[in-house]
């Protein structure tokens, strides 16, 4: 996925191509179904797959970041989409999530690192790395594969502290952890 409605891809014989889409929905809708295309020829899914839809802009999250995440959940059914199992796209209350903290399934803390404020990522999620045989009453089924869309609204970046030269330091440059940050100091960046 490329700014301006553009994929690049490379083919068999490691030739580049793009392709410039005339809206930008019609180019999300096909890194979806390359995503899907994906899924369907693997013989084994045994890792997530994710496929980005927008870049986003800034650094890229990793552990210890918080995020505000928008998302949308269906049971990956028949070779594809499913009925929608969860979502938070039309409520009020974005998914506060700070990565790494086990709070959400593996599939989630994995497939989300990298991505960046404003980013949109199709995360297709094996059973091992989402609910497994337990599944969740009522709304997945045991051994489900799930695929999520996930949008990044927000990113507080784990708090910068001072070094001992008195010099500001980001924390993922150093050595010691850095305290836990408060989960209402989210900004606009």
């Amino acid at each position: 996925v490329q700014p301006n409605n553009y994929s690049a891809f490379y083919d068999d014989e490691r030739q580049n191509w793009s392709i410039m889409f005339e809206s930008e929905k019609a180019a999300m809708d096909f890194s979806k179904q390359v995503c899907i295309a994906k899924c369907n020829s693997s013989p084994v899914l045994d890792s997530v797959l994710y496929q980005d839809l927008l870049l986003g802009e800034g650094q890229g999250v990793e552990a210890g970041d918080s995020l505000e995440i928008a998302y949308t959940g269906w049971l990956f059914q028949n070779n594809g989409l499913g009925q929608v199992f969860d979502s938070n796209v039309n409520k009020d209350k974005l998914l506060r999530l700070k990565l790494g903290s086990g709070k959400v399934i593996k599939g989630w803390e994995e497939g989300m690192m990298g991505m960046k404020k404003g980013g949109r990522r199709y995360l297709i999620i094996p059973p091992a790395w989402a609910y497994g045989a337990q599944g969740v009453a009522g709304r997945v089924p045991p051994d489900s594969t799930l695929v999520f869309e996930v949008e990044v609204r927000r990113v507080k970046l784990v708090k910068e502290c001072s070094g001992s030269d008195g010099h500001s330091v980001s924390s993922r440059d150093s050595p010691a952890p850095s305290p836990v940050p408060n989960s209402d100091g989210f900004s606009a960046d």
